[in-house]
């Protein structure tokens, strides 16, 4: 097997926001040599697909917002599910990450006093989104970008990691192929960082660019590494619903950050209707205080019930339309026109205003445009040290959405870029510290090596197989039936037998390797029924309604499985599932949510 071979201290594995924090601090130590694989070109991560803003408590407007209040608000909307050390570390160093990114030289929209100006969002107490209009995800790999480049960092580009390799209980290596001739590369380092986004690509509809298919997870999964909090993917509320050669493409959190309203086919405001009992401190007592907030008044730091937590506000518009109410194409109507001045939207809103006039012929200064949930971000991955970003497999890292454990059972919008930064950043200190310790590079087995490549070869001019294409389709199908946001016992069992039998087909592509389209299908079909897999067996562990996980059979909480994490392991050809409990919440840390839950 013809392959070439490459030495480095440290490899990262994805180019987004947290790859390359990763790669700047890493590179701060000039005798490491660092690497970064990116499966599409640098500069086109999903990272700037985000656009609302990043959270942190900066507190430049109103209230008094601090790291406290941003703990309390995460492990709320997380539903207490998540690792409160990470949340802990989130909270505190989510400004410092954001005015260092300032000082890498971001441009943030600003206040009239000169302070980057913070939108609110839901789920969050306070205005806390910092934020470059509606194009903040840009704006930050821009900067980081710019930033890494000029550190010194090599970087293979359209280079696709297919396997990860161990020396012992240690990392060691990974294979990769040219996206564009299929020549391979072997890349042996004593540290690896994933930072490979997220997998929403197992679903149809869906708001993840078409990276999004999983392989950081699989690819720790297959080599030892524990998958944590499977089951909860985030359905967005607001995904585009009509044309449909744009449904699902995302529609921020940020229209309703603005003042933005939700309205049935009858022109009501219906989320008055579906307030939890958990959230009425949180939300305006009535539609005056409410309609008085979107104006400007926010005295009394309520916030409208269109900004609850996306879990919730996805519900409410499946109901309505279940109950009949829904807009013409299956959805809700999201109305800012009403709401706030052309020209106030134009500043505010540029990219949702000419994505809404160029691919769907609506003008939203003017007209509502008609929404519904979206498969969005799952808040499973890869087991990691919360201090550290170490899985369970010696000098493999994890930082960003492929990363368990801040999240928990919802994400609140916003967290997603910060935790870029704060988890890539220490993703790169302690990547930097394990390498610097171990006395040489491990090695990696040629044997093992010439196993992978055959394995990749494998469907490449055969004359009986599936269509990876086709193969692909049943799959989404299939996630999108049994597996989406409402789920029941029976149906996500269906599901498993359908994905299990998935991965039993052979596949048949062209027998050449430039620029191979269905190769390329094969290579992400494997990622992706792995978690596919994972996700449907977590929901069917699983038996209670928490967060982004519904189950219709299990509608309410059940107290004990509200104090474990979902498991999964590799053990030979099977996936196991168990219940590992939650660290123990220290009591300073319980006191802060008990303080600002009053």
């Amino acid at each position: 097997m013809n392959y070439e071979t490459h030495n480095y201290d440290i490899l990262i594995v994805g180019a987004g926001g947290a790859g390359l924090r990763a790669a700047i601090e890493a590179t701060n130590d000039k005798s490491v040599k660092v690497a970064v694989v990116c499966k599409s070109l640098l500069g086109k991560a999903h990272t700037v697909m985000a656009e609302g803003g990043m959270a942190a408590s900066l507190d430049n407007m109103e209230g008094e917002d601090n790291w406290e209040v941003h703990f309390r608000d995460t492990m709320k909307g997380g539903k207490f599910l998540s690792n409160w050390e990470m949340v802990e570390i989130h909270a505190k160093e989510s400004a410092e990450r954001v005015r260092e990114l300032e000082e890498f030289g971001a441009v943030f929209d600003r206040t009239e006093d000169g302070d980057i100006h913070q939108r609110p969002f839901g789920g969050h107490t306070f205005a806390r989104l910092a934020h470059v209009a509606d194009r903040t995800g840009l704006e930050m790999i821009r900067t980081l970008q710019d930033k890494a480049v000029h550190q010194g960092i090599d970087v293979f580009m359209e280079y696709r990691i297919t396997k990860l390799f161990k020396d012992g209980d240690r990392i060691s290596g990974a294979l990769c192929y040219n996206r564009n001739d299929g020549k391979f590369t072997l890349f042996q380092a004593k540290a690896i960082i994933l930072a490979t986004g997220g997998c929403g690509k197992c679903f149809a509809v869906q708001t993840n660019s078409w990276e999004g298919t999983g392989d950081g997870h699989a690819l720790a999964y297959e080599v030892g590494a524990e998958l944590m909090d499977m089951e909860f993917m985030q359905f967005h509320p607001t995904g585009m619903v009509w044309p449909l050669s744009v449904k699902g493409v995302l529609v921020t959190e940020g229209v309703r950050g603005e003042g933005g309203i939700l309205k049935n086919s009858r022109g009501e405001r219906f989320m008055f209707n579906y307030i939890p009992d958990s959230f009425k401190n949180d939300v305006a007592d009535n539609e005056e205080e409410a309609n008085a907030w979107v104006k400007g008044d926010r005295q009394k730091n309520r916030k409208p019930p269109e900004l609850l937590t996306r879990d919730v506000v996805a519900k409410a518009i499946l109901e309505e339309v279940k109950a009949d109410r829904g807009s013409k194409h299956g959805g809700a109507y999201l109305d800012i026109a009403s709401e706030q001045s052309p020209d106030y939207i134009k500043k505010r809103l540029p990219s949702m205003y000419h994505q809404f006039m160029r691919l769907a012929d609506v003008d939203i200064t003017k007209d509502p445009m008609e929404v519904g949930p979206t498969a969005h971000y799952i808040m499973g991955g890869i087991k990691v040290n919360p201090q550290t970003t170490e899985s369970k497999i010696k000098g493999l890292f994890a930082s960003g959405e492929v990363a368990a454990g801040l999240h928990g059972a919802n994400r609140l919008g916003g967290n997603s870029l910060t935790d870029l930064l704060v988890f890539g950043k220490r993703s790169g200190e302690y990547a930097l510290k394990y390498a610097k310790n171990c006395e040489k590079t491990p090695s990696v087995s040629k044997e093992e090596v010439d196993r992978a490549i055959e394995e990749l070869l494998k469907p490449l001019g055969k004359e009986e197989g599936e269509n990876p294409f086709t193969v692909q389709s049943e799959l989404k199908e299939t996630m999108g039936k049994y597996c989406g946001i409402i789920r029941e016992e029976k149906e996500i069992e269906k599901g498993i037998k359908i994905i299990e039998e998935l991965m039993k087909k052979e596949v048949a592509v062209p027998d050449h390797r430039d620029l191979n389209t269905a190769w390329h299908a094969y290579v992400s079909l494997k990622s992706l029924l792995t978690v596919s897999l994972a996700l449907a067996k977590s929901a069917l562990a699983r038996k209670e309604s928490r967060g982004a996980h519904t189950r219709s059979d299990y509608p309410g909480y059940d107290e004990a499985l509200g104090k474990v994490n979902i498991i999964l392991n590799k053990s030979g050809e099977d996936m196991k599932v168990s219940k590992n409990p939650l660290p123990q919440l220290p009591e300073n840390l319980q006191k802060i949510i008990d303080k600002y839950e009053q």
